[in-house]
Protein backbone atom coordinates (compact mmCIF):
# COMPACT_ATOMS: atom_id res chain seq x y z
CA UNK A 1 0.00 0.00 0.00
CA UNK A 2 1.85 3.42 -0.80
CA UNK A 3 0.59 6.67 0.73
CA UNK A 4 -0.09 9.64 -1.73
CA UNK A 5 -0.55 13.05 -1.12
CA UNK A 6 -3.33 14.75 -3.98
CA UNK A 7 -3.43 18.60 -3.76
CA UNK A 8 -6.23 19.46 -4.93
CA UNK A 9 -8.06 16.41 -3.94
CA UNK A 10 -11.49 18.27 -3.23
CA UNK A 11 -11.48 19.47 -7.26
CA UNK A 12 -13.01 17.76 -9.95
CA UNK A 13 -10.35 15.75 -11.41
CA UNK A 14 -8.77 15.44 -7.87
CA UNK A 15 -11.37 13.82 -5.79
CA UNK A 16 -11.89 11.29 -8.93
CA UNK A 17 -8.17 10.71 -8.39
CA UNK A 18 -8.48 10.20 -5.07
CA UNK A 19 -11.66 7.70 -5.09
CA UNK A 20 -9.12 5.84 -7.94
CA UNK A 21 -5.85 5.73 -5.71
CA UNK A 22 -8.47 4.67 -3.00
CA UNK A 23 -9.76 1.63 -4.53
CA UNK A 24 -6.65 0.42 -6.10
CA UNK A 25 -5.74 0.29 -2.05
CA UNK A 26 -3.48 2.77 -1.44
CA UNK A 27 -3.56 5.40 1.47
CA UNK A 28 -4.34 8.99 0.06
CA UNK A 29 -3.98 12.64 1.82
CA UNK A 30 -5.98 15.41 -0.27
CA UNK A 31 -4.42 18.36 0.69
CA UNK A 32 -7.01 21.62 -0.42
CA UNK A 33 -8.30 25.08 1.33
CA UNK A 34 -11.97 24.54 -1.08
CA UNK A 35 -10.59 27.60 -2.84
CA UNK A 36 -12.17 26.39 -5.71
CA UNK A 37 -12.68 22.43 -4.63
CA UNK A 38 -15.67 21.25 -2.62
CA UNK A 39 -15.89 19.18 0.58
CA UNK A 40 -19.29 18.11 -1.43
CA UNK A 41 -16.60 15.84 -3.96
CA UNK A 42 -15.00 14.19 -1.05
CA UNK A 43 -17.80 13.66 1.43
CA UNK A 44 -18.86 10.26 0.33
CA UNK A 45 -15.54 9.10 1.33
CA UNK A 46 -15.65 6.54 4.57
CA UNK A 47 -12.03 5.33 4.64
CA UNK A 48 -9.77 5.07 7.31
CA UNK A 49 -7.24 5.21 4.46
CA UNK A 50 -8.07 9.19 3.80
CA UNK A 51 -7.28 12.23 5.65
CA UNK A 52 -7.97 15.60 4.56
CA UNK A 53 -6.29 18.52 5.50
CA UNK A 54 -7.48 22.09 4.81
CA UNK A 55 -4.07 24.07 3.80
CA UNK A 56 -3.18 26.68 1.43
CA UNK A 57 -0.41 25.42 -0.26
CA UNK A 58 0.81 28.51 -1.31
CA UNK A 59 2.33 28.45 2.30
CA UNK A 60 5.22 26.27 3.57
CA UNK A 61 3.20 22.77 4.53
CA UNK A 62 4.30 19.80 6.06
CA UNK A 63 3.20 16.25 6.69
CA UNK A 64 5.40 13.77 8.62
CA UNK A 65 4.06 10.81 7.48
CA UNK A 66 6.21 8.99 4.82
CA UNK A 67 4.89 9.65 1.65
CA UNK A 68 5.31 7.78 -1.93
CA UNK A 69 3.75 9.39 -4.77
CA UNK A 70 2.87 13.42 -4.67
CA UNK A 71 -0.19 14.13 -7.33
CA UNK A 72 -0.20 18.08 -7.82
CA UNK A 73 -3.19 19.06 -8.74
CA UNK A 74 -3.83 22.07 -7.29
CA UNK A 75 -4.76 25.20 -9.33
CA UNK A 76 -7.74 27.09 -10.16
CA UNK A 77 -8.47 25.76 -13.27
CA UNK A 78 -11.43 27.21 -15.03
CA UNK A 79 -11.41 30.79 -16.61
CA UNK A 80 -14.06 31.95 -14.19
CA UNK A 81 -11.50 30.59 -11.32
CA UNK A 82 -8.41 32.35 -12.47
CA UNK A 83 -9.74 35.50 -14.37
CA UNK A 84 -11.39 36.18 -10.72
CA UNK A 85 -7.93 34.70 -8.96
CA UNK A 86 -5.31 36.20 -11.21
CA UNK A 87 -2.66 36.76 -8.12
CA UNK A 88 -3.46 33.47 -6.29
CA UNK A 89 -3.35 31.16 -9.76
CA UNK A 90 0.38 32.47 -10.50
CA UNK A 91 1.32 31.46 -6.57
CA UNK A 92 -0.37 28.34 -6.36
CA UNK A 93 1.88 27.61 -10.11
CA UNK A 94 5.14 28.95 -8.28
CA UNK A 95 4.53 28.70 -4.94
CA UNK A 96 2.77 25.92 -4.43
CA UNK A 97 4.70 24.11 -6.41
CA UNK A 98 7.88 24.90 -5.38
CA UNK A 99 6.43 24.27 -1.78
CA UNK A 100 4.96 20.73 -2.96
CA UNK A 101 8.12 20.05 -4.90
CA UNK A 102 9.92 20.22 -1.32
CA UNK A 103 8.13 18.17 0.57
CA UNK A 104 8.14 15.55 -2.43
CA UNK A 105 11.70 16.19 -1.98
CA UNK A 106 11.77 15.43 1.52
CA UNK A 107 10.09 12.13 0.86
CA UNK A 108 11.98 10.90 -1.67
CA UNK A 109 8.54 10.55 -3.44
CA UNK A 110 7.56 10.05 -6.94
CA UNK A 111 6.37 13.79 -7.86
CA UNK A 112 3.54 14.52 -10.70
CA UNK A 113 2.63 17.86 -11.77
CA UNK A 114 -0.66 18.06 -13.42
CA UNK A 115 -0.16 20.62 -16.22
CA UNK A 116 -2.01 21.50 -19.21
CA UNK A 117 -2.83 21.98 -22.80
CA UNK A 118 -3.07 25.68 -22.39
CA UNK A 119 0.74 25.46 -22.01
CA UNK A 120 0.67 25.01 -26.03
CA UNK A 121 -1.19 28.51 -26.41
CA UNK A 122 -3.28 29.04 -29.87
CA UNK A 123 -0.94 26.60 -31.39
CA UNK A 124 0.50 26.79 -34.90
CA UNK A 125 1.26 22.97 -35.12
CA UNK A 126 -2.07 20.54 -34.93
CA UNK A 127 -2.27 17.74 -33.22
CA UNK A 128 -0.02 19.38 -30.65
CA UNK A 129 3.08 16.82 -29.32
CA UNK A 130 4.59 17.64 -26.23
CA UNK A 131 8.11 18.45 -28.63
CA UNK A 132 5.78 21.72 -29.39
CA UNK A 133 6.83 24.63 -27.55
CA UNK A 134 3.64 26.31 -28.02
CA UNK A 135 2.68 29.86 -28.55
CA UNK A 136 1.49 31.78 -25.48
CA UNK A 137 0.32 35.54 -25.20
CA UNK A 138 1.98 35.84 -21.57
CA UNK A 139 0.74 39.37 -20.39
CA UNK A 140 -3.21 38.61 -22.02
CA UNK A 141 -5.93 37.85 -19.64
CA UNK A 142 -5.76 33.97 -19.91
CA UNK A 143 -1.57 34.45 -19.12
CA UNK A 144 -1.61 33.97 -15.46
CA UNK A 145 -2.93 30.34 -15.78
CA UNK A 146 -1.11 29.63 -18.76
CA UNK A 147 2.51 31.24 -17.34
CA UNK A 148 1.69 29.70 -13.79
CA UNK A 149 1.48 26.08 -15.75
CA UNK A 150 4.66 27.01 -17.42
CA UNK A 151 6.79 27.69 -15.00
CA UNK A 152 5.56 24.67 -12.91
CA UNK A 153 6.59 22.61 -15.26
CA UNK A 154 9.97 24.51 -15.54
CA UNK A 155 10.82 24.39 -11.88
CA UNK A 156 9.22 20.76 -11.87
CA UNK A 157 12.80 19.81 -14.13
CA UNK A 158 14.84 22.14 -12.34
CA UNK A 159 14.09 19.84 -9.15
CA UNK A 160 14.48 16.54 -10.66
CA UNK A 161 17.95 17.80 -12.26
CA UNK A 162 19.71 20.07 -9.71
CA UNK A 163 18.02 17.97 -6.65
CA UNK A 164 17.48 14.63 -8.14
CA UNK A 165 13.98 13.89 -7.48
CA UNK A 166 11.69 11.76 -9.25
CA UNK A 167 9.62 13.87 -11.30
CA UNK A 168 6.41 13.73 -13.88
CA UNK A 169 4.75 16.31 -15.68
CA UNK A 170 0.93 15.08 -17.49
CA UNK A 171 -0.50 17.82 -20.14
CA UNK A 172 -4.15 17.31 -19.20
CA UNK A 173 -6.18 17.86 -22.21
CA UNK A 174 -9.93 19.26 -21.94
CA UNK A 175 -11.72 16.81 -19.38
CA UNK A 176 -15.38 16.24 -18.01
CA UNK A 177 -17.74 13.87 -16.27
CA UNK A 178 -19.47 13.78 -12.62
CA UNK A 179 -18.34 16.57 -10.10
CA UNK A 180 -18.39 19.29 -12.95
CA UNK A 181 -19.04 22.15 -11.23
CA UNK A 182 -21.90 24.11 -13.45
CA UNK A 183 -21.27 27.35 -13.46
CA UNK A 184 -17.94 26.85 -14.24
CA UNK A 185 -17.85 28.86 -17.13
CA UNK A 186 -15.95 25.79 -19.58
CA UNK A 187 -17.88 24.25 -22.26
CA UNK A 188 -19.54 20.86 -21.93
CA UNK A 189 -20.79 22.00 -17.98
CA UNK A 190 -21.90 24.80 -19.67
CA UNK A 191 -23.90 23.48 -22.48
CA UNK A 192 -25.61 20.42 -20.12
CA UNK A 193 -27.04 23.00 -17.84
CA UNK A 194 -28.12 24.76 -20.53
CA UNK A 195 -29.51 21.62 -22.50
CA UNK A 196 -31.41 19.98 -19.41
CA UNK A 197 -32.91 23.68 -18.36
CA UNK A 198 -33.84 23.67 -22.43
CA UNK A 199 -32.22 27.25 -22.66
CA UNK A 200 -30.23 28.45 -25.17
CA UNK A 201 -26.28 27.09 -25.66
CA UNK A 202 -24.46 29.83 -25.77
CA UNK A 203 -21.65 28.87 -28.22
CA UNK A 204 -18.71 31.62 -28.43
CA UNK A 205 -17.55 32.52 -31.89
CA UNK A 206 -18.69 30.72 -34.67
CA UNK A 207 -18.29 27.59 -32.85
CA UNK A 208 -15.62 26.47 -35.46
CA UNK A 209 -12.99 26.34 -33.18
CA UNK A 210 -12.05 22.78 -31.85
CA UNK A 211 -11.52 20.62 -28.53
CA UNK A 212 -10.66 17.57 -27.79
CA UNK A 213 -13.00 15.80 -24.89
CA UNK A 214 -11.11 13.43 -22.80
CA UNK A 215 -13.96 11.91 -19.91
CA UNK A 216 -12.72 11.76 -16.23
CA UNK A 217 -11.82 7.82 -15.58
CA UNK A 218 -9.57 7.67 -18.94
CA UNK A 219 -7.50 11.18 -17.62
CA UNK A 220 -7.21 8.96 -14.20
CA UNK A 221 -5.94 6.06 -15.68
CA UNK A 222 -3.59 8.24 -17.15
CA UNK A 223 -2.22 9.91 -14.72
CA UNK A 224 -1.91 7.04 -13.04
CA UNK A 225 0.06 5.26 -14.80
CA UNK A 226 2.34 8.22 -15.83
CA UNK A 227 3.41 8.40 -12.16
CA UNK A 228 3.89 4.91 -11.79
CA UNK A 229 5.98 4.57 -14.97
CA UNK A 230 10.11 6.00 -14.98
CA UNK A 231 9.51 8.89 -17.51
CA UNK A 232 10.22 12.64 -16.60
CA UNK A 233 9.42 14.60 -19.51
CA UNK A 234 6.12 15.80 -20.53
CA UNK A 235 3.30 13.27 -21.81
CA UNK A 236 -0.33 14.40 -23.40
CA UNK A 237 -3.02 12.68 -21.71
CA UNK A 238 -5.89 13.21 -23.34
CA UNK A 239 -8.78 12.39 -26.12
CA UNK A 240 -7.30 12.90 -29.95
CA UNK A 241 -10.98 12.91 -31.32
CA UNK A 242 -11.80 16.50 -32.09
CA UNK A 243 -14.85 18.53 -32.14
CA UNK A 244 -15.83 21.29 -32.95
CA UNK A 245 -17.73 23.73 -30.34
CA UNK A 246 -20.54 23.77 -32.63
CA UNK A 247 -20.68 20.23 -33.27
CA UNK A 248 -20.22 19.60 -29.35
CA UNK A 249 -23.26 21.90 -28.50
CA UNK A 250 -25.13 19.76 -31.05
CA UNK A 251 -24.42 16.57 -29.79
CA UNK A 252 -25.52 17.85 -26.64
CA UNK A 253 -28.81 18.29 -27.79
CA UNK A 254 -28.95 15.27 -28.70
CA UNK A 255 -27.94 13.48 -26.09
CA UNK A 256 -30.22 15.46 -23.56
CA UNK A 257 -33.05 15.32 -25.99
CA UNK A 258 -33.23 19.00 -25.37
CA UNK A 259 -35.43 21.90 -27.34
CA UNK A 260 -31.98 24.09 -26.85
CA UNK A 261 -31.27 26.30 -29.76
CA UNK A 262 -27.83 27.52 -30.37
CA UNK A 263 -26.65 30.85 -30.40
CA UNK A 264 -23.47 32.68 -30.91
CA UNK A 265 -21.37 35.37 -28.08
CA UNK A 266 -18.47 37.23 -28.77
CA UNK A 267 -15.10 35.03 -28.77
CA UNK A 268 -12.99 35.82 -25.77
CA UNK A 269 -9.68 36.93 -25.93
CA UNK A 270 -7.07 34.78 -26.80
CA UNK A 271 -9.04 31.68 -26.80
CA UNK A 272 -7.38 28.93 -28.92
CA UNK A 273 -8.86 28.33 -32.56
CA UNK A 274 -7.83 24.38 -32.26
CA UNK A 275 -7.03 21.73 -29.50
CA UNK A 276 -5.91 18.09 -30.23
CA UNK A 277 -3.54 15.62 -28.30
CA UNK A 278 -0.95 14.12 -30.01
CA UNK A 279 -0.94 10.73 -27.80
CA UNK A 280 1.65 9.01 -29.74
CA UNK A 281 3.93 8.82 -26.58
CA UNK A 282 1.38 7.93 -24.19
CA UNK A 283 0.63 5.32 -26.16
CA UNK A 284 4.44 4.28 -26.50
CA UNK A 285 5.18 4.69 -23.01
CA UNK A 286 2.19 3.61 -21.18
CA UNK A 287 0.14 1.33 -23.19
CA UNK A 288 -2.36 4.22 -22.44
CA UNK A 289 -5.39 5.69 -25.09
CA UNK A 290 -8.70 6.51 -24.15
CA UNK A 291 -11.64 4.15 -24.06
CA UNK A 292 -14.90 6.05 -23.71
CA UNK A 293 -15.92 8.39 -26.90
CA UNK A 294 -17.77 11.50 -26.27
CA UNK A 295 -21.40 10.58 -26.51
CA UNK A 296 -21.11 7.86 -24.42
CA UNK A 297 -19.36 10.12 -21.56
CA UNK A 298 -22.10 12.76 -21.62
CA UNK A 299 -24.70 9.67 -21.02
CA UNK A 300 -22.06 8.43 -17.86
CA UNK A 301 -21.73 12.55 -16.87
CA UNK A 302 -25.60 12.74 -16.59
CA UNK A 303 -26.68 9.07 -15.13
CA UNK A 304 -23.78 9.18 -12.53
CA UNK A 305 -24.39 13.16 -11.59
CA UNK A 306 -27.90 13.60 -12.17
CA UNK A 307 -29.51 16.27 -13.97
CA UNK A 308 -30.00 18.63 -10.39
CA UNK A 309 -26.57 18.42 -9.99
CA UNK A 310 -25.74 18.95 -13.04
CA UNK A 311 -27.85 22.58 -13.57
CA UNK A 312 -27.06 23.75 -10.07
CA UNK A 313 -28.34 26.53 -8.20
CA UNK A 314 -29.90 29.66 -10.26
CA UNK A 315 -27.89 32.65 -10.31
Amino acid sequence: MATCLVTGGAGFLGSHLCDELLARGHRVICVDNLETGSLANIEHIRSERFLHLNLDIIEPYFVEEPVDFVYHLASPASPIDYLRLPLHTLKVGSYGTHHTLGLAKKHRGRFLLASTSEVYGDPQVHPQPETYWGHVNPIGPRGVYDEAKRYAEALTMAYHRQQGVDTAIVRIFNTFGPKMRPHDGRAIPTFLRQALQDRPITVFGDGSQTRSFCYVDDEIRGLIALAESGYHLPVNIGNPNEFTLLELAETVVEVTGSSSEIVFEALPTDDPQVRQPDISLARAILGWEPTVDLREGLRRTIEQAGEEALVGAAR
